[in-house]
């Protein structure tokens, strides 16, 4: 292998770095990276478990010193989304890795960069005879991209660490102490068709900018879903149509960025219709002339058709739900570390309009579970209300904020003291893993951190190299450290 960033200090964390970039473990093929992991464990005399899914534990002893401090948990996910590589070759097209002035970078193609570098710090600690640290538990996870099923999947019982840091965080200026739970809500309506007869449209919902539900909500963008919903209200107090098909939204975690559908009407309705349409455009590009600047809402004659159409009871209940389920923010947090953060949301991601059910789903997002609980008992009870059925799934838990934790404090105390700058306390309206480990391991006390990643996931995925620097520096302080805890 032809190491690029051997003159990068510290030399071990890079040299580790370097070497899990050139190892492609995507979710779902992360059996590469275990397996090095448990070579790893084994050169250097460690114990050493690995589970059916993947999953690697690596434990070390305490140094010299450091017997009585409490054990710590080490965590980081093996897996990464590889974007930029040919998706049927992407086990085999290896980053070239380089770095120019501040970044270390790969052309063309995400590094993995977030979980490398987690990685890497952790195997340099667990290597030295000269790093001074309590007892260690590494925990290494496998499909993390994946709903958390590594985190899921992992057996916390033989682990005795009550102190856990999750090498997880892509701002270094940042420590996280909470993440939102979330589950998603699948309701299913019956419809019935009719054969009918009239001038068809197709009408267009596009250019809403979208975004990850957990991390872009908070800028309240428009919902192409909702907005289409919305529109079928507006439009059926005016003018007499029928719906032949309804679609938005492609995944779960993402906001709609555009929905359309197919209606059929009388020929003297036409005018009007076109002109609504047109009405509507402005007044949704006015409520949202703040935060979406590309919106348009048109519609496409496509000509006389016969066609099947719903039935006006079963329309009037798809477009009522459209209009009444719950979307966006739904509560903004007070706690004082957490303060102004999306504390519950509701994404309602995906529509499917079907030949005998309408199919709706919405991601709800909470760092409170009871709150998560609520939101879905009510997009249950709006949906059995209209006769139709509601299933939960995909749920993983919330990484609730501690006021009584030790760590977060004594970790923040240490950067500051270090740097001279306080750091953020602040929790994360994405999901972590840190929420699967809180409900396994009752009681423990958690914080992520990480370097600075800029576009994480991207092409453009570049790694401060300065960052990565002060961040090995606080880790190690906080572990030499621990015995004061």
């Amino acid at each position: 292998m032809d190491y690029k960033l051997t003159r990068l200090e510290p030399v071990r964390v890079f040299h580790y770095f370097e070497e899990l970039c050139s190892i492609m473990r995507p979710c779902g093929h992360t059996g590469e990276a275990a397996a090095y992991l448990v070579s790893f464990a084994g050169s250097h005399g460690l114990r050493c478990k690995k589970d059916d899914y993947g999953n690697v534990v690596i434990y070390s002893g305490a140094t010299a010193g450091q017997e009585d401090a409490p054990t710590v948990i080490l965590q980081a996910h093996m897996d990464t989304y590889m974007s930029g590589a040919d998706r049927h070759d992407i086990l085999k097209t290896v980053p070239e890795i380089n770095y120019i002035d501040e970044y270390v970078f790969s052309r063309g193609q995400s590094m993995g960069a977030e979980s490398a570098i987690s990685i890497a710090y952790i195997l340099s600690i667990l290597e030295s005879d000269e790093i001074e640290h309590p007892a260690i538990e590494a925990i290494f996870t496998a499909d993390e991209g994946d709903r958390l099923r590594g985190a899921l999947a992992l057996d916390v019982s033989g682990l005795s660490g009550r102190f856990l840091i999750s090498i997880d965080e892509r701002n270094e200026s940042q420590i996280l102490t909470s993440s939102a739970g979330g589950l998603s809500g699948k309701m299913y309506v019956a419809v019935r068709y009719k054969e009918d007869r009239g001038e068809k449209y197709k009408i267009i919902a596009s250019g809403f900018q979208g975004g990850h539900s957990g991390t872009e909500i908070h800028r309240c963008p428009g919902n192409a879903n909702i907005i289409m919903g919305r529109l079928l209200h507006f439009l059926s107090s005016k003018v007499d149509f029928r719906l032949k098909s309804l679609t938005g939204g492609l995944m779960p975690n993402a906001i709609p960025r555009g929905a359309e559908c197919e209606v059929i009407l009388d020929k003297e309705d036409t005018g009007d219709f076109e002109s609504l349409i047109q009405d509507f455009e402005r007044t949704i590009q006015n409520e949202y002339r703040a935060n979406e600047h590309n919106i348009s809402i048109y519609c496409d004659y496509q000509g006389y058709f016969e066609e099947k159409v719903l039935y006006k009871r079963t329309q009037e209940r798809l477009v009522f739900l459209l209009n009444t389920v719950p979307d966006g923010i739904q509560k903004i947090s007070q706690e004082a570390v957490t303060y102004g953060l999306v504390q519950s949301s509701i994404n309602t991601a995906i529509m499917r309009l079907g030949e005998r059910e309408f199919f709706l789903e919405s991601t709800i997002r909470s760092s409170i579970t009871s709150e998560k609980e609520a939101l879905s008992d009510k997009l249950r009870y709006l949906t059995e209300t209209i006769g139709g059925r509601y299933e939960e799934y995909n749920e993983f838990p919330a990484w609730e904020y501690k006021n009584d934790s030790v760590l977060a404090p004594f970790v923040a105390g240490i950067y500051k003291s270090l740097f001279g700058k306080a750091p953020m306390v602040t929790g994360v309206h994405a999901g972590r893993e840190c929420g699967v480990f809180a409900e396994k391991m009752p009681g423990i006390d958690m914080v992520s951190i990480g370097p600075d990643i800029i576009d994480a996931h991207t092409v453009q995925e570049k790694l401060s190299i300065a960052s990565a620097q002060r961040v090995w520096i606080f880790l190690l302080e906080i572990l030499r450290s621990f015995k004061s805890l």
